[in-house]
This record gives structure tokens, sequence and C-alpha cells, in this order.
């Protein structure tokens, strides 16, 4: 049985139900859905930044694509034969589907307000050129379309088309070129940014207890078998200490040294390689006006799947923008805030095979980091000019983006040091502890990860609380793709709740 009320113990130890470590979209998402099942558990969140969403989760420091795979190529993969496989892109269809109707149901019930400052509807395009990628193109986009998740895609090679499309795309270029092109206009943008922060502020309207400028430095195991953490205030330097029964570490790229420090045999032999992102946001207003889409290319032979070029229009700050990118940077930190000893110090003696057979096997990826890394601006400008002809480079400037910890461990399929890049979750096998690593598609499925985190940890409570968890996910359980009617109630009631159709046509 958990504790059910915040006891102050004699010797300063502050005993509660859950912490959650890290103030981003992962424990926003866990820590309202743990709220709307069981509201008189104790909650404490601790965040080493002054507000939430201030790494990863921010909006200038990821895509804000709602991943659905509508658009990214990475996606769906060419198969020997020549067919295209589709699996993954209905699986994080699927996801994203699940993260749609939590976030409904959030609105329904006035828990948050105004779904227009974080997801607006946004057609998503997959743009390619070449005789040989447009085949693919053609036969993914059939592929797709047979499939109830994708109705409404379109695929066109007319320029004209395409002009309708995307005319600063297709302005001064030369129309004798293969060009061919995907959309579908139910896609969306999303700010997860604020998002996570209308979260933070609900859960502390729920008196979740959110204590940010304070540090996790260490946890272990005590001898009540409860989880003790050292936190340190940022300001003051004072340490506390504080014991829970469950623990959730969502502390972006901070979350592998953490994870070490717990010691649970799960974290280890597992290693992390940073990556961060450079993109390029336009600064003329009548070149954004231009622009009306999220255009996905696809990567170069040899380049990770990251490096996807995308050209999107984001609306941050209720600002419509456009950014292009991403270009990869190294930097040895774990988090934009991080430390530069980061990488160097997640090396440990159980890992440290996995990260030099690692090293070993992705030659590659450091050859692309370095070319990356070397990039000026006029040759970041002359990849933006393979999507917009006519850019010019006074029309754009660089930000950098947040950094990502691709995951690195053991696996059967590629064996001793094999990079991960998706989305992890490290779970104690007591269900006393789970750990979020990874990247890609993250933050679009957060609730879909979340609710598997629950399955894991609490599976004492699942029975109890499935009717709750229906009410707030009505596909919970389920297939859309199996069940085409519960889809279109899905889609409508999700883009009536969100105001997504309303928006667009408010919008244009």
């Amino acid at each position: 049985m958990l504790v059910k009320r915040l006891i102050k113990m004699s010797n300063g130890e502050t005993k509660t139900d859950v912490i959650l470590i890290g103030a981003g979209i992962m424990s926003a998402t866990l820590g309202t859905i743990l709220k709307e099942l069981v509201p008189e558990w104790e909650i404490k969140v601790f965040e080493k930044l002054e507000n939430a969403g201030e790494e990863s989760s921010n909006e200038w420091n990821n895509a804000g694509t709602g991943h659905a795979a509508l658009c990214e190529l990475n996606y769906t993969t060419e198969k020997p034969d020549g067919s295209v496989d589709i699996s993954k892109a209905i699986s994080i269809n699927e996801q994203f589907q699940v993260s749609m109707q939590f976030w409904s149901y959030l609105v329904n019930r006035g828990l948050i307000q105004n779904p227009q400052e974080f997801i607006r509807q946004l057609p998503h395009m997959s743009l390619v050129q070449g005789e040989q990628n447009i085949s693919f193109l053609k036969r993914r986009f059939e592929a797709l379309t047979k499939n109830p998740l994708f109705q409404g895609m379109e695929f066109s090679e007319d320029p004209e088309k395409l002009m309708e499309w995307i005319p600063l795309i297709m302005e001064g270029r030369k129309w004798n070129e293969p060009i061919a092109a995907t959309k579908i206009d139910t896609g969306t943008d999303v700010n997860f940014g604020a998002l996570t922060r209308m979260l933070f502020n609900h859960l502390e309207n729920k008196n979740v207890d959110v204590k940010y400028n304070h540090s996790v430095t260490d946890l272990k195991r005590n001898s009540e078998g409860l989880w003790e953490l050292k936190v340190q205030n940022q300001f003051s330097g004072n340490v506390k200490r504080h014991t829970a029964k469950f623990v959730f570490i969502g502390g972006g790229g901070g979350s592998l040294h953490l994870l070490q420090k717990s010691g649970i045999p799960e974290g280890k032999n597992i290693g992390g390689f940073p990556v961060s992102g450079i993109f390029m946001v336009c600064n003329n207003p009548a070149v954004v006006e231009q622009h009306h889409a999220k255009v996905y290319g696809k990567a170069k032979v040899g380049a990770p799947p990251m490096s996807v070029p995308h050209l999107d229009t984001r609306f941050i700050d209720n600002k419509k923008t456009l950014l292009f990118g991403p270009f990869a940077g190294f930097s040895p930190k774990f988090l934009k805030t991080g430390s530069m000893l980061d990488l160097v110090t997640s090396v440990k003696p159980n890992n440290v095979l996995t990260m030099l057979a690692a090293g070993a096997k992705e030659m590659p990826l450091t050859k692309y980091l370095i070319q990356q890394v070397m990039l000026s601006k006029e040759q970041r400008m002359e990849e933006l000019r393979e999507f917009i002809p006519s850019a010019k480079s006074e029309d754009w400037d660089l930000v950098v983006a947040g950094q990502r910890v691709q995951v690195i461990k053991d696996t059967e399929a590629g064996g001793k040091g094999t990079l991960q890049f998706g989305t992890e979750v490290i779970t104690a096998a007591d269900g006393s502890i789970a750990a979020l690593l990874g990247a890609s598609p993250g933050a679009s499925t957060a609730v879909q990860v979340m609710l598997q985190v629950i399955k894991k940890c609490f599976p004492e409570h699942i029975n109890e609380w499935e009717p709750k968890i229906k009410e707030m996910i009505p596909s919970y359980g389920m297939s859309l793709m199996k069940n085409p009617d519960l889809l279109r109630e899905v889609h409508s009631s999700t883009e009536q709740s969100l105001g997504l159709t309303e928006k667009e046509l408010a919008y244009n």
C-alpha cells in the first residue's frame, strides 16, 4: 500500500507517494494521468531549471511536429522485394491518436484551456526528387492509403499541383526536374513547451508540489525498500532527503546518469551518445507567409534517421514562423544546460565495452557529425536551397536546438553497442522506478509511453483503473486501424475538442 499522506519525519526526511524527476512533457503527462486515476496520492516534482518545459520539451528545442508518420519517410522502409513496410508508421500513428484523445479529455473537462495555444492543424507533406525516390514515395503512398489511419493523403508529381501546395518550394525550380510529394491536411503543429507548462499549472492547482531550481544529486534504495533521493536547492545549496515508493526519471538527457546511480540491474550495459540540433529560422515575414505546411524530405545516403531535412511552419507564442533543419552538432553535454563532462562520466565499468563497440560500429555517424559541425552558414544555406531555391542568406538565422542522447545498448538484432534512435523506457523488475531515455518520436507518444509505465509499474491497480483510463482514452486496449468506426468517431471528437478544423478555417 502506498503512503497516503505526506509525513514529515523526525530526521527531516520527507516521505511521499510518487516523485517525478524533471518537469518536461513526460513527467507532466504521467503526473496528470496519475492525478486522474488516484487523486489522493501525493506527488512531488523536482526540476533543476527555473520553469517547466525548458529543456527537450521547449518549443525551440524540438521540431514541434505531431509525429503520426504522415510525412516522416524514415518510419517506412523499403523491403528487398520493393514493397514498403508501414508497420512502424501504423504503430506511431496509433500512439499519437492516444495523445490526441487524452488532450481532448483534458480540454473537455476544463483541466486545460485554449488548445490553440499548443496545437494547430497543419498539412504534413513528404517531398522527394529523382525517379527512384518518386517510385518509392508512390509505393509508400499506395501502401499507406490502404490503411484507414492514413485516409485523405494525396500524391502528386504534377508541377502545377505542387505549385498550389508548396509555392515557396516550387518557385524558381526547374520544372524538368522529377519531383513528387504527398500531402495530408490532418497533420498538426504541436507546441510541446506550451502544453508542458499548461499541464504543470494544472498539477500545481491539484496540490502537486513542484520544486523548481532543485536538482536530484543521488538516489538509492533504503532499508524499507523505498527510494531515497538527495535533492539540492540550487540557490541555497541545502540538501534534503525525500523518499517515495515510486520514482519516475524524466530528466531528458540527464536521465541516464540518474538511472546509473539507481543501481538497478536493468540500467546496466546502457550508454548514451549526445547529438545536438541546429535549425535555421526565417526572419523575413514575407517569406514566412508563403509557406504553410510541414514538409519532410529524405535523409541523405549514410546520414542517420534524425537528420531527415524538413521545412516547417511553426506557431510559437501565437506567431507564425518558418524553420529548416535539423543540422547536427556535437557537444559532450547530455543537456543543453548540462556539463562538458556528461559523456565521459556516463562511461562505467558495466557499459564501457558497449560504448567501445558502438564507437567502432558508428564511424559513419562520427564522420557525419564532424562534417555537420564544420558546415559554414553558406553551406547550410545550400542545403536549404534544395528546398527553397530562392532562399537568401540575410533572411535566415541559426538557432541551436536541444540535446538528444541516443541510447546505446546490446541487442539481439544489432549485437553489442547498437545505437537506438527511438524512445526507451527502462523499468526495474519490481516496478518501483522507471526512466525514460532516447529521442524521437518522444513527446508525440508521451501518453502511450506513460500508460506503458503505469501498466508495468502498477500492475496491481490496472484492473481497478481501467474504466477511468477508457474514459480518458476511448480507444484504450483497441487498435483504431482494426476499428474504422471508432477511428472516425475519435477523429471527429478530437478535432472538435481541440478546435483543429475551426482554427484552420479561422487562420485562412
